[in-house]
């Protein structure tokens, strides 16, 4: 039954990306409403950028690698796996729906 468990957190992890994801998309698909007209030549701009995307990464390195990391350091090598398994696995489904939304399918 533990692996049911392992199934449900990595569920969670997925969702916990899918989430993060879609309001930093709701971040960018509203920039222009929120900041209005930015000159070109601004510096800030990819400052705010790479900012943004290391931050992101961060996040979703801890989301996805943070409970694996854990169990594998607590010599929990194949609940680890099991875990990093389950939680990618989630990912590929969440792409795929949204490449079927995408499509109209």
């Amino acid at each position: 039954m533990p692996s049911l468990n392992y199934f449900v957190k990595g569920l969670l992890s997925a969702a916990g990306v899918f989430v993060y994801v879609a309001l930093i998309s709701l971040f960018f698909s509203n920039t222009k409403d929120m900041f209005g007209s930015v000159p070109t030549p601004n510096m800030l701009i990819p400052m705010m950028m790479l900012l943004l995307f290391v931050f992101s990464a961060a996040v979703t390195g801890l989301l996805v690698f943070g409970g694996p990391v854990y169990l594998f350091l607590d010599n929990r090598k194949g609940e680890a796996v099991k875990l990093l398994s389950s939680t990618l696995f989630f990912l590929l489904v969440l792409v795929l729906l949204v490449i079927l939304a995408l499509l109209g399918i």
